[in-house]
């Protein structure tokens, strides 16, 4: 048997009629915990790579951050007992948030499936306004080929057919960022978390495309980012539904070939 490709993992693959040896890859899922200057607000597991973006991401969604230069740095916490380098990130704000800090969600452990897992209740999420009706619209042109810009990007599901991917394209359907993750929520983030670092929030004239369902929370993150169109190749849930609803912004679903649901708001679209 040949030697294993670099992220690749030994198994038995059953081909017509016996097992046989193969590599396949796998996608990488490792804890991530982040601080706030020095205190813990959640363990997220997560693919390693843009964990600053995730972290920031994570922080503007959740309500702590909203412009700019309020974010310091991030820097990878080096401590005694930690399983290993870079698994704690520390996110250095400036001192004026010290009132947003104490309202921070407590939340311990945010899974690859479940960014809301550990919130006792949906009220304790952070509020977000609802988005003033948009004049700005999505043509449907865009929106169709979305899912096959997505997808020539996607290397991370090429090698392990085990990531999701979020991208942030405009109106227009310019790519802005495209980011993969075990998690559909850590995807999220890292593109959101990339708008913030970039100054490039809001993304008000944008559209995020995810490669999977969207969750009451995907709808939440994007409203902090100030998206008004959010699409997906797979469906949203019956919350998702109910937040778009409720905060204005236009929520489109099985996006695959010509064909796509809408499901909010299709004042949002250009026919």
């Amino acid at each position: 048997m040949p030697s294993a490709p670099d992220d690749r993992s030994k198994i038995l693959r059953w081909e017509g009629s016996c097992l046989l040896p193969a590599w396949d890859g796998i996608a990488e899922e490792e804890p991530l915990e982040i601080r706030v200057r020095g205190r813990s607000v959640v363990v997220t597991l997560r693919t390693p790579g843009h964990d600053v973006e995730l972290a920031a991401g994570f922080l503007v969604a959740d309500g702590l951050l909203r412009e700019r230069g309020e974010w310091v740095d991030a820097s990878p916490c080096r401590q005694t007992g930690a399983a290993q380098d870079g698994t704690i990130l520390n996110v250095h704000v400036v001192p004026a948030l010290a009132g947003r800090m104490k309202r921070l969600q407590k939340r311990r452990l945010a899974t690859s499936s479940c960014g809301l897992c550990g919130t006792v209740d949906l009220k304790d999420l952070p509020v977000t306004k609802a988005l003033t009706p948009t004049k700005r619209r999505l043509p449907r042109r865009v929106l169709t080929q979305l899912p096959i810009k997505l997808r020539r990007v996607q290397e991370g599901f090429e090698r392990t057919g085990g990531m999701h991917a979020a991208g942030i394209f405009t109106l227009g359907g310019r790519t802005v960022v495209v980011r993969e993750d075990v998690g559909r929520h850590n995807a999220v983030d890292k593109v959101i978390g990339h708008g913030f670092l970039e100054n490039l929030l809001p993304f008000d004239r944008h559209v995020l495309f995810v490669s999977g369902r969207v969750s009451y929370e995907i709808m939440q993150k994007a409203l902090a980012a100030g998206l008004s169109h959010v699409a997906a190749i797979s469906a949203p849930s019956s919350l998702a539904v109910d937040f778009a609803r409720e905060h204005g912004q236009t929520l489109l679903g099985f996006v695959r070939g010509e064909g796509f649901n809408v499901y909010a708001h299709p004042e949002g679209l250009r026919l």
